[in-house]
């Protein structure tokens, strides 16, 4: 499946291993801020953002796997914990013609879980090299 080598370098938490799986293009579209990020270095940056948020205490987890081949579509259903809240997501992932991903779309649940992500990312987000987007980092941030 076009999905299989995202998923298991996730589950792996060796997301450093997927640029290549990424169009040069592409764009993360988050479940806090309306305007994505875009371009492979910044997608590979939230998701070492991720990595760290959502993978820390080993209990991320994918607990279902759709894929439409067709529609070049995978939603990967996620289960995790993050400072003792519950949180669900899911990945939406979307190919191009040539199987890479030209966006990710991350939706999470309950809103409780998504204010705790969204603020341990905010935090997260400097030590990966990352602004809002659109905007440039903070001066003397590195």
């Amino acid at each position: 499946m076009l999905s299989d080598r995202f998923r298991a370098a996730v589950e792996e938490r060796n997301v450093d291993q997927v640029p290549e799986l990424f169009h040069e293009d592409a764009a993360f579209r988050s479940p806090v801020l309306f305007k994505p990020y875009e371009g492979r270095d910044q997608v590979m940056k939230v998701l070492r953002a991720a990595e760290q948020v959502l993978g820390l205490g080993g209990k991320f987890r994918y607990v279902h796997h759709l894929e439409d081949p067709d529609d070049r579509v995978a939603i990967l259903e996620f289960a995790t914990e993050v400072d003792g809240k519950q949180v669900e997501g899911i990945d939406k992932l979307t190919f191009d013609e040539n199987g890479l991903i030209t966006e990710l779309k991350v939706m999470i649940r309950p809103a409780s879980a998504l204010e705790v992500v969204g603020a341990k990312m905010a935090e997260e987000f400097p030590r990966v090299g990352l602004g809002l987007p659109g905007r440039p980092l903070e001066p003397g941030v590195t």
